[in-house]
């Protein structure tokens, strides 16, 4: 089970007396904080409720009200946020009194409050403090969910919004979602806002959701290919006009075309599908996602070897003629397109 699931189960009633929520994946954890806030029925004007940014209070003036006890009913929820002392960051709000007396607490909590943690970040389990809450406290991590995990749990989560995907169109949008939890969740809900009946399509993935810089990059890289220059020219205008950097756009294609080299180059060895993202994987260091890959196959059928390597070096060299300062960068990057276009032809 992923921890927006856990997160589901939890209610005002059943929380636990200390509860954590941290995590490196910022925007999961946004999604889980303003889901978990939501199911204790967090309201700032609930006296009921304590709520405190560590980053701006003083320990002090916290610490009182954790340790005191309900005026209004048998129990209080107290909410730490910001809390950075107990993770990686090297910031730091409590000095080593402050930290030595909510030690003191976490030992001894007081049993009508109900604490709650939340941390931006990964939890630093070298210190005391971390330790005993992972042994005391109810811990959600937003961790990077492997893909199966997202795929699940966004499949289950469509069809409750009432959405049908179909064959194909939902790879699409999580692959036009970067495989990112919260585009995932932003993205449903403009499909949900834009087809009425919930039936999704290619197209519907393609004129509903914003196209993001990399979409940008790849609709140019197919001008390029397909000879079509004043198709690029008006693209890269529109990117200049958005403030895009000609070194920005030159690394998003260098990284297109080094996955098509890649993804040729193996399976020219009779490399399988799976086999091109398991070599992949263990060569970047990463888990590639199978879709990545599925579609650089299809994209670079008809592309050789040769000329994929050409259109690297270009590329290459273009940016290092760049950053040298040697002509004007606008010139030289529409110079690298015409040299990959006429390549092609």
């Amino acid at each position: 089970m992923i921890t927006i699931e856990e997160i589901d189960k939890i209610n005002k009633n059943n929380l636990s007396p200390l509860t954590v929520l941290a995590g490196e994946d910022m925007g999961q954890y946004a999604q889980l904080k303003e889901r978990l806030l939501k199911k204790i029925g967090f309201d700032k004007d609930d006296l009921t409720y304590s709520y405190f940014d560590m980053a701006e209070t003083s320990y002090q003036e916290a610490e009182m009200d954790l340790e005191s006890l309900p005026f209004f009913s048998d129990s209080k929820v107290v909410i730490f946020d910001n809390l950075l002392d107990i993770t990686t960051d090297k910031k730091s709000f409590l000095d080593e009194k402050e930290l030595k007396r909510f030690e003191a607490y976490l030992e001894n909590p007081v049993e009508t409050t109900r604490l709650i943690i939340c941390v931006p970040g990964k939890l630093d389990g070298k210190r005391r403090l971390v330790k005993l809450l992972k042994r005391d406290a109810k811990v959600f991590e937003a961790r990077q969910l492997k893909e199966a995990e997202l795929k699940t749990y966004f499949q289950k989560y469509a069809h409750q919004e009432g959405l049908v995907f179909e064959t194909g169109a939902f790879e699409e949008l999580l692959i036009k979602s970067n495989f990112d939890f919260s585009d995932t969740l932003t993205n449903i809900a403009f499909l949900k806002s834009y087809k009425k009946d919930g039936h999704i399509t290619s197209q519907d993935i393609s004129e509903a959701i914003p196209k993001t810089l990399q979409d940008n990059i790849f609709d140019l890289t197919q001008f390029v290919l397909s000879g079509k220059i004043d198709g690029a020219r008006e693209l890269v205008r529109d990117l200049r006009l958005q403030g895009e950097d000609e070194i920005k756009l030159i690394a998003i294609m260098l990284g297109q075309f080094r996955t098509f080299l890649q993804v040729k180059n193996l399976a020219s060895q009779g490399k399988s599908e799976q086999q091109i993202v398991m070599e992949l994987s263990d060569y970047l260091g990463r888990r590639v996602n199978p879709y990545q890959v599925k579609f650089a196959l299809r994209d670079s059928r008809t592309l050789s070897l040769p000329f994929l390597k050409k259109a690297v070096v270009t590329l290459i060299e273009t940016d290092y003629a760049i950053k040298q300062g040697k002509f004007d960068k606008d010139y030289l990057f529409d110079i690298a397109l015409l040299k990959i276009a006429h390549e092609r032809s």
